[in-house]
């Protein structure tokens, strides 16, 4: 078979997805094209225009599937492909453009909410990363259409909303197959630098631990951007300033980094934004306790006494550790537990 796979805005989650994708699966053919993470604007609602230009006739012709990430405007795409608008195409949402914690409300935000919702009616299949991502993206487009006008039919996204399933991004089974390790006492914070990571939340824990007098060090990793939000740079100053901190911005090399996740204790989350958490699945993988907000994706595979709602609460947590296995917590979310869905997903879509 022959899969077109579009990954138009193609972040860091999205590459780790799209990876593992079209190498797992070598009875198929994977023709990838993927546009810069960047110009969000711009890119979210022009990638079709882009996409139309990158395609070539031979690529369309022989694809028996199109395989796109939710960021794809796939209505628009088929309107100026029309040789695509017979094949059938999934469309996979890693989020969705609802329950992001945007700092102001936007015309650009409406933008990508309607291109989201077009681009659902536009495929065959819509696959989500977590029930919370499903639920979310279903809910907000249904308010959404709510507060128009006029002409939107009754029960618009039923049918998508009926045979939507969800498939998560597999991990590498690479991940599961460490010898354990001694753990030291230490907390690994791995997220993107940026307001959805809940930097605010970050520093009250920071400033919560120290005051605990607990000594294990905490790793401040994770991608950084141009422009470092105030309260990480607290967080890390703090630390500095008490001598508890680790390791701090992107670690390159990926052994060197799953090395860091073997010997700390804790992987510590304050997301206000998590459609699946593949940082803290992969610290589980490798042995890290979560330490993660009762909120978003982490109840569908966190247990309870590792989630928390206050900053004390997470302090408590790190100072109480849980006594279960955190990689049986995340086993179901391994390549090979998910391999033979999404086969079946693949052959059921032609």
């Amino acid at each position: 078979m022959k899969i077109l796979l579009l990954s138009p805005y193609d972040a860091v989650s999205h590459q780790y997805w799209r990876r593992q994708i079209a190498t797992g699966f070598p009875a198929h053919h994977f023709e990838v094209v993927a546009l810069p993470a960047r110009y969000f604007g711009w890119r979210i609602r022009g990638n079709a225009m882009t996409l139309a230009g990158r395609l070539t006739a031979d690529q369309v012709s022989q694809t028996d599937l199109v395989l796109a990430t939710s960021m794809t405007d796939l209505a628009t795409l088929k309107g100026l492909v029309q040789s695509l608008a017979g094949v059938p195409s999934i469309l996979y949402f890693h989020e969705n453009q609802f329950a992001f914690p945007s700092r102001q409300a936007s015309d650009r935000d409406l933008t990508a909410q309607m291109t989201s919702i077009y681009s659902a009616l536009a495929a065959n299949q819509l696959i989500f990363n977590s029930a919370f991502n499903r639920d979310t993206f279903f809910a907000g487009a249904k308010a959404l259409l709510k507060k128009m006008p006029d002409g939107v039919p009754a029960q618009v996204l039923a049918k998508q909303q009926a045979k939507a399933r969800i498939l998560p991004v597999p991990l590498p089974d690479s991940l599961f197959t460490g010898m354990p390790r001694a753990k030291r006492p230490d907390i690994v914070w791995n997220h993107r630098w940026e307001h959805d990571k809940g930097p605010e939340r970050l520093l009250e824990i920071v400033q919560a631990y120290v005051a605990s007098g607990l000594t294990g060090k905490f790793h401040i990793v994770g991608q950084p951007f141009r422009t470092v939000p105030p309260a990480i740079s607290a967080a890390i100053a703090q630390l500095r300033a008490h001598q508890l901190l680790g390791e701090v911005g992107y670690i390159e090399n990926a052994a060197r980094y799953h090395a860091l996740l073997a010997q700390s204790q804790f992987v510590l989350s304050t997301a206000d934004h998590e459609f699946q958490g593949l940082a803290v699945m992969e610290a589980m993988a490798l042995g890290c306790l979560p330490v993660v907000p009762d909120a978003l994706v982490y109840p569908e595979y966190v247990p309870a006494e590792s989630r928390y709602t206050t900053a004390a609460e997470a302090v408590e947590r790190l100072t109480q550790p849980a006594r279960y296995v955190p990689s049986d917590c995340v086993a179901q979310f391994a390549f090979v537990a998910q391999v033979e869905s999404w086969q079946d997903l693949f052959l059921r879509s032609t």
